[in-house]
């Protein structure tokens, strides 16, 4: 064997020897040395802690306001129903109808509910708000806005755009404030039969 041979065995050998030691020995060494998060000791989500005051985990508190926002003043309402529910029973529109507009509608308002409109509502009801919308060019069903609105409270508006009914998706993330004004400027439509 030549010189050269043997080098390349040596080297090859070597290599072999530090791949070897350096691979497959990681749980070998002392935990204080390398600490892994694995070996905390955490509480998972939810997980019964065993601690008496918390004996579900740390649920959020009662009352707690969903990081997208949120209004608990909301009912929850079936979006499939257009007729009132009995009045009392959970999620009826006597619940929505309650809800009272704190936005008056002033310039502020309605400059703000325009655009609002003309961003969310305006593919579907249209500019106007006689459903011709270019959305409601190809499905069928879209409910003009105007001379409708004046049979519904706010409240009732409120939790359709919150909510969605039938075929109209839930714009629930719409701030409040903006659906308010939202509401404000269907209102102005309607009064001015459609002409913004």
């Amino acid at each position: 064997m030549s010189s050269r041979s043997r080098s390349l065995l040596r080297c090859a050998v070597g290599g072999a020897l530090l791949a070897f030691a350096t691979t497959g020995c990681w749980e070998q060494w002392s935990q204080s040395w390398f600490p892994q998060m694995k070996w905390q000791p955490a509480v998972q989500a939810f997980e019964d802690t065993g601690i008496p005051d918390h004996p579900q985990g740390f649920a959020p508190p009662e009352g707690t306001v969903p990081l997208g926002g949120g209004d608990p003043r909301l009912p929850e309402l079936d979006p499939w129903v257009l007729t009132p529910n009995p009045p009392g029973t959970v999620g009826s529109d006597a619940e929505a109808n309650a809800l009272v507009n704190p936005t008056p509608a002033d310039f502020r308002s309605l400059q703000n509910g325009k655009v609002q409109y003309e961003t969310f509502c305006a593919p579907c009801h249209g500019m106007t708000g006689l459903a011709d919308g270019p959305v409601a060019k190809v499905f069928v069903g879209v409910l003009p806005l105007v001379g409708v609105v004046r049979g519904r409270s706010d409240g009732h508006i409120y939790t359709t755009i919150h909510q969605g009914r039938r075929r109209m998706p839930s714009y629930g993330r719409i701030p409040p404030e903006d659906r308010w004004d939202i509401i404000n400027y269907v209102r102005y439509l309607d009064q001015k039969g459609g002409k913004p």
